[in-house]
């Protein structure tokens, strides 16, 4: 399962570097927030924070109101820590911190306004979701990570739709000569059902240690707000 899940990031992401070679046009990252949605809701009540980026090897121009692109998130929904003293040196304590984590990686098909300041646009996602939770080993001193594993992963299909604006800070709107947009957008993401934990499933007595996964459908409401910057002007119409 885990083995399709980094082919299909690898196989996408081959088609649209070699794609983006001679039709690269915008690029954007953002500060997200993934609120769960539906079962997943009911289960994690912490909004999770990332980042996302998104690279659109084809965007909206003026003969044409389509775009095409990739959108790869990271958020981090659970965090637990606590301190433990090291293995036959009981004066002497690490930390211990465990995450719980979701990437996302979608196909974006968007139609939007192609010129202009201000340019509203609708998006459609078609990708996946992988869940996963770690644990590492940390130097309580200085933050050190010596050790980490991952202790529960698992993936789940995903699709969605959204909308949002782009507003231009500088650069020509008409060209796109070093033109860079204000990038704001919220997205919902239906996601089939996974297995994973969350704050509090794993319980640890001495040496032993219980798991308590959850399951459910992995919908996802994300919000985005960042910037989106034009990266190929050989190609822009007027």
């Amino acid at each position: 399962m885990y083995n399709k899940f980094y082919i299909g990031i690898l196989i996408t992401l081959i088609v649209f570097t070699f794609s983006g070679l001679s039709n690269a046009q915008q690029a954007g990252i953002n500060l997200s927030v993934a609120l769960p949605q539906g079962e997943f809701g009911e289960e994690v009540d912490n909004i999770g924070y990332g980042l996302s980026g998104e690279f659109m090897f084809l965007s909206p121009k003026p003969k044409s109101p389509f775009g095409l692109g990739l959108n790869l998130g990271y958020y981090v929904y659970g965090s637990e820590s606590r301190s433990e003293p090291m293995y036959n040196i009981p004066e002497v304590f690490l930390r211990v911190d465990r995450t719980n984590n979701l990437v996302n990686f979608h196909v974006v098909f968007e139609v939007g306004l192609p010129t202009g300041r201000i340019r509203p646009y609708l998006q459609g996602l078609f990708g996946g979701q992988y869940l996963f939770t770690e644990t590492s080993v940390k130097n309580e001193r200085n933050s050190e990570e010596f050790a980490s594993s991952t202790n529960y992963e698992d993936w789940a299909w995903s699709y969605g739709a959204g909308g949002g604006i782009s507003i231009l800070l500088s650069g020509d709107p008409v060209t796109e000569a070093n033109a860079i947009y204000l990038d704001l957008k919220a997205r919902y993401l239906f996601g089939s059902e996974a297995t994973y934990l969350k704050e509090g499933s794993v319980e640890v007595i001495g040496q032993q240690v219980t798991y308590h996964p959850s399951k459910s459908k992995i919908d996802l409401l994300t919000i985005h707000a960042g910037v989106r910057i034009a990266l190929d002007f050989s190609q822009n119409e007027n």
